[in-house]
């Protein structure tokens, strides 16, 4: 061959091969997460970067994430950052960044975004959660068992209802072992700082309550417990290292494989905006170990529920359910459609507190 065509050849087997490699870095995805609180080593954010770390793992995907993200227009100001440096797929993990999601999803349309907890699509953006409430039901199991005041406290973020269908949830399971506990709601208007959440621990433990549960990324509340003598209920993640000697068990999120499969999907081409509603199943939410107070016949009768609401057999909504002010909201042998639950705004009986 002669030399000529032999050069003319390598540089095209070179400007190919360059091609290939371009090619490849065209094909990893970049994927960006928001959390609204520190990620530290427990709690709501701390939960969703264990599932950023697991992605990490894939095979041509590459992660990033900004921590402590005020919901509201700094969130906004976030979210353009990474589209325009060319992040894939976004996670927004704090219900509040529900409307700087849209905006910024008009604008970057070559990116697919999926909102956490909220309940607006469009066609580059999805929404995911876990049936959280699921878990809060077998940790009220818990608490109404262990209770000997029948006053339980439950320090609470936002009157959203995703807030608020925990807390009914969690007394629907106080209740069913014992009817006669009330659950009492302290509002703290704050998603992570663990000064204020301790303080509202603290005031409902003045007035009585033994039990203390919290739907707050801080262990505020747990501490609270603890220095008092009493027992505790966590959330996110398991948050006994806080509170060894009053921890029961906690209401967890594993998001790791929610993570992998929305991505995979992304990076093969063939996610659609929907809605992702994932539970015990799935492994999505669970609960903590118990602590080694808690006896064994409860544990048992936990085990037991949690694998009633597995197989189908135990819905935690069904009726009767009454509301706080003893209205019958849910008639027998009936159940709580997921648009319902979605948009509860209302609390059952035994919730001592206001939905504002």
């Amino acid at each position: 061959m002669h030399r000529t065509a032999v050069h003319l050849l390598l540089a095209l087997a070179l400007v190919l091969g360059l091609a290939g490699i371009s090619q490849a870095a065209d094909d990893e995805l970049k994927v960006g997460f928001i959390y609204v609180s520190p990620v530290g080593d427990a709690g709501w954010s701390y939960a969703h970067d264990k599932g950023r770390q697991a992605i990490e793992k894939m095979d041509g995907v590459t992660t990033s994430f900004v921590e402590a993200v005020p919901e509201g227009p700094d969130s906004e100001r976030v979210l353009t950052n990474m589209a325009r440096q060319d992040f894939g797929l976004v996670f927004a993990t704090s219900y509040g960044y529900m409307d700087p999601v849209i905006n910024v999803a008009k604008e970057f349309p070559e990116t697919t975004f999926m909102h956490c907890s909220g309940y607006k699509r469009a066609e580059n953006v999805g929404t995911y959660f876990g049936r959280i409430y699921q878990a809060r039901y077998l940790t009220g199991l818990v608490a109404g068992s262990m209770t000997e005041s029948d006053k339980i406290g439950y320090v609470a973020a936002f009157p959203i209802p995703e807030v608020i269908r925990g807390i009914n949830a969690f007394t629907l399971g106080v209740r069913e072992v014992n009817p006669d506990a009330e659950v009492r709601v302290v509002w703290s208007k704050t998603w992570y700082d663990p000064a204020t959440e301790k303080e509202a621990a603290k005031s409902l433990l003045d007035v009585g309550c033994d039990v203390i549960a919290q739907h707050q990324d801080s262990p505020g509340p747990q501490e609270a417990a603890q220095q008092r003598g009493v027992y505790s209920v966590g959330y996110n993640t398991d948050m006994s290292q806080f509170a060894p000697k009053s921890h029961l068990t906690s209401a967890v999120w594993n998001w790791e494989a929610l993570y992998e499969d929305i991505t995979r999907q992304v990076k093969n081409g063939e996610w659609e905006s929907k809605d992702y509603w994932w539970g015990l199943e799935h492994g999505l939410v669970d609960i903590s170990p118990f602590g080694p107070m808690v006896p064994q016949d409860v544990r048992d009768m936990v085990t037991q529920a949690k694998a009633e609401i597995i197989d189908g057999q135990e819905t935690v909504f069904a009726g009767p359910i009454k509301d706080q002010d003893g209205a019958l909201k849910v008639p027998e042998g009936k159940a709580m459609s997921d648009e319902k639950l979605l948009g509860m705004t209302w609390f059952v009986e035994g919730v001592v507190g206001s939905t504002e």
